[in-house]
Order: C-alpha cells, then sequence, then structure tokens
C-alpha cells in the first residue's frame, strides 16, 4: 500500500513456517532447539461437538393444562402464571362452539369463522397452529415456558353429543413436546357450581349425562397425571409444587399475592382470594336423588377416588 514498507519476502516466509510448526505442535525456541507445545484446541471439532448437542437436547414443551369448568382451574392456574419465566394462555380451544361474532379485532380464528362463507375445522388447526408456532418461537427465545389452558368445556360439555374430534393435546403432540395436567374436583361440587353458574351447555343437563362426559374425558387423557383442586386448598405450596414438577415449572412458594394480579378468563369463584375448602352448595333434592341412582356418577366418583355421597 502506498506510505507503508512492504513486507519481505523471506520475512513473510518465516511467518508462515512459524505458523505451520505452532499448528504441527512444534516451536522452535530462541536458540534454535525445538519444543513440543500444548495442541491448539480442535475448534472445528468442538463447534460440531455442540452442534450436536444442541441437535440431542429435548425441545422445550409446551405445557397444557386440562380441567372441567368449575373445578377450581383457574385458582391453580394463576399460580402457575405466576411462576417464574410462565406465559399462560387462558382457555384455548379454535373449535370451540361458545365462540360469539363479538367484536374481536385481534381475533382472526373468530373472525374467520363467523364470515358468511364455510370454513374447514382443518383450516381453523392450520391458523391456530401457526400462529402458537410463532408465539412458542417468540416464548422460548425469551427463555419463558408456554402454557396453554384448555378450554375442555367446549369439547366436552356442550351440545347433545361429545364433539366427535381431536383433544389439543393430540394436536399439540403432533407439532410440538408436551407436557400436560389434570385438574379435577368433586365431581357433585362442579356439577352444582354449573348449574348456578348457568353453564350447563349439554342435553339432557343431568348429573348422569355429566358423569358420562367427564368419563368420556377422562378416557381421552389417559395416562395424564392428575392433580386434585382438594388437595390444592388443604396443601396449596405442596400440590403447587407437584404441579410445577409436572409441567417442569420453576416453583417458587408463597405466590399468593403476586396471583392476585393475574387476570384469567373463567374465573367463577366465589369472590375471596383466600385459598381454602369451601362448604358445598346446596343441592337441590332432585339432583340428590338422580345422583343416588346414577350408575355413570358412582362409576367416576369411585375412578377418582371421590365419596359418592
Amino acid at each position: 500500500m502506498s506510505g507503508s514498507k512492504k513486507a519481505e519476502p523471506k520475512a513473510l516466509l518465516k511467518v508462515v513456517n512459524d505458523a505451520l510448526r505452532l499448528l504441527e505442535h512444534t516451536v522452535d525456541l530462541p536458540s534454535g532447539e525445538p519444543v513440543l507445545a500444548e495442541p491448539l484446541p480442535g475448534l472445528y471439532q468442538q463447534c460440531l461437538e455442540l452442534n450436536q448437542s444442541i441437535q440431542q437436547r429435548t425441545p422445550e414443551p409446551i405445557r397444557t393444562v386440562h380441567h372441567f369448568a368449575c373445578t377450581g382451574g383457574t385458582l391453580m392456574c394463576k399460580y402457575l402464571a405466576a411462576t417464574p419465566n410462565t406465559r399462560l394462555l387462558s382457555e384455548v380451544d379454535p373449535l370451540s362452539p361458545l365462540s360469539k361474532p363479538y367484536f374481536s379485532p385481534t381475533d382472526l380464528i373468530k373472525q374467520y369463522r363467523h364470515s358468511i362463507r364455510p370454513v374447514q375445522d382443518s383450516v381453523l388447526w392450520d391458523v391456530f397452529l401457526a400462529g402458537l408456532a410463532k408465539i412458542y418461537e417468540q416464548a422460548t427465545y425469551q427463555g419463558e415456558r408456554l402454557v396453554l389452558r384448555d378450554h375442555t368445556h367446549s369439547h366436552f360439555c356442550t351440545g347433545a353429543e361429545i364433539a366427535d374430534r381431536d383433544t389439543l393435546r393430540i394436536v399439540l403432540a403432533e407439532n410440538f413436546s408436551v407436557k400436560s395436567v389434570v385438574m379435577v374436583r368433586h365431581p357433585l361440587d362442579s356439577f352444582l357450581s354449573l348449574k348456578v353458574n348457568n353453564w350447563v351447555h349439554f342435553t339432557p343437563s343431568t348429573i348422569e349425562d355429566y358423569a358420562q362426559r367427564y368419563l368420556a374425558f377422562l378416557d381421552a387423557y389417559e395416562g395424564v397425571p392428575i392433580v386434585k383442586y382438594e388437595d390444592f386448598v388443604t396443601d396449596t405450596e405442596g400440590t403447587l409444587q407437584i404441579l410445577c414438577d409436572l409441567l417442569d415449572l420453576a416453583y417458587v412458594p408463597n405466590l399468593g399475592l403476586l396471583t392476585q394480579i393475574v387476570v384469567l378468563t373463567g374465573d367463577s369463584g366465589r369472590g375471596s382470594s383466600s385459598v381454602e375448602a369451601r362448604a358445598r352448595r346446596e343441592e337441590p333434592p332432585e339432583v340428590t336423588e338422580a345422583r343416588t341412582s346414577s350408575e355413570a356418577f358412582q362409576t367416576l366418583c369411585k375412578r377418582l377416588g371421590y365419596d359418592p355421597s
């Protein structure tokens, strides 16, 4: 270059030779005596090994929570949402028949399904999965743990028959690694609360039909760990730790105050922030008579380990 001294060919050759000898693990001391040098780290090999370890790493799972309405799921999910680095999406079901064409400028699925043209369920799933993939990618990049709270009620407790379709967990498992948990409560308590809240969206609206739907739900999630609401209210910290272990979330004790700023849909609780066992709602005589003679209700209580009385 202009204004700079050109390197002498012999000096340049010496630098190259010295570098080659160093790569061959030998170098000349000033005295001229060669000594064995420490070998340079195999950077390329290290990169290969690092890449292999990344490829073999277990993918970050999507966590899913499944429960019937009025089973304490909102309360337990508030605690899950308050755990460190957790992002919880509440009451998810792209095929929910309870979706109404109200003002919803951010909801593409709702806008699409309530347009005047027919839509296919498979397209709704595709739209949902495409959006979820982007959320999952961003959550993983930010070190967040993604939890989907399934709106199980839409699938199993609407209409004259249970919708003949895959569960949310099955669909997700085809595209992601999934960790799941089922939350339950004594079915009599949840049924009575359903009636009080006017959320009986199935026909016939009997406790026998409700129990049959509950059993079908448990069959659909066979093998998924079950956590009871009653255990959560009697031992909140211990049960929360179990939930966190099952879902691979970071357990932190004493989250009660923090949960008060967590806002979730479906909060049908009785107005108090305290976590404690509540007295059973008043049971109408016709419900008492129906559950006593209901074979499905007796089977359900036995399966879940509840006293049917």
